[in-house]
């Protein structure tokens, strides 16, 4: 999802605290910044929970997704909503350690606590769209092939629109990705190694401009 489609978004301020449903467009929006979960109806804040995001070694999956399957987690242990990111099992579930809600703390997945997840576990169904806002590039790191992840993801989709990529984006740096590159690189008069440094970063304004 890209800033301006934020935008219309809007403050996610002033949640309405009632628990009945209304009729309209349903959305997710988690917001790693703020550690929250937000449903909406029809681009308007409706009910806001606290969340755990992933820790900066395994971050969240930046992007726009929808709820591909509904299901249980660990055992049975609690309701999961499943994510359609491409390079990787990704969801939104209840978890056993309430106090890590509010930090950076899981493997990538949402957490939310149990009686919360009931509840929107309820209200969201399959194809439901769920944006996760943050900064896909925030590490900076090189990326090379072989590496996953969220950046790789942007990055692939940056190189398509250029008409580097043919693909369809998965977020995984394999050899399609690194040939696009490779051609990126050269026609910018930079050394072709097949890997996202500062200079690439850079060039292909893959850093956040407001």
């Amino acid at each position: 999802i890209d800033h301006e489609t934020w935008r219309a978004i809007g403050n996610v301020g002033g949640v309405n605290p009632a628990g009945k449903l209304p009729p309209g467009r349903l959305e997710v929006l988690v917001e790693l910044n703020s550690l929250t979960l937000t449903v909406l109806i029809d681009r308007r804040p409706f009910r806001s929970f606290p969340v755990a995001v992933g820790k900066p070694e395994t971050p969240s999956p930046v992007g726009s997704w929808k709820i591909k399957n509904k299901g249980y987690w660990a055992k049975g242990e609690s309701k999961w909503l499943g994510l359609s990111v491409p390079f990787g099992v990704y969801g939104i579930h209840g978890t056993n350690q309430p106090w890590s809600i509010g930090k950076r703390a899981s493997n990538g997945c949402i957490r939310m606590y149990n009686h919360h997840l009931e509840t929107v576990y309820q209200w969201l169904k399959e194809g439901t769209p769920v944006y996760i806002d943050g900064d896909p590039f925030g590490d900076r790191r090189t990326l090379k092939r072989g590496l996953i992840g969220s950046d790789v993801y942007f990055l692939q989709i940056r190189l398509k629109q250029l008409g580097y990529y043919a693909e369809k984006p998965n977020g995984i740096f394999d050899y399609w990705t690194e040939k696009a590159v490779k051609m990126c690189q050269q026609d910018l008069g930079l050394p072709m190694t097949g890997e996202i440094t500062a200079k690439e970063y850079y060039r292909l304004r893959l850093y956040p401009t407001d």
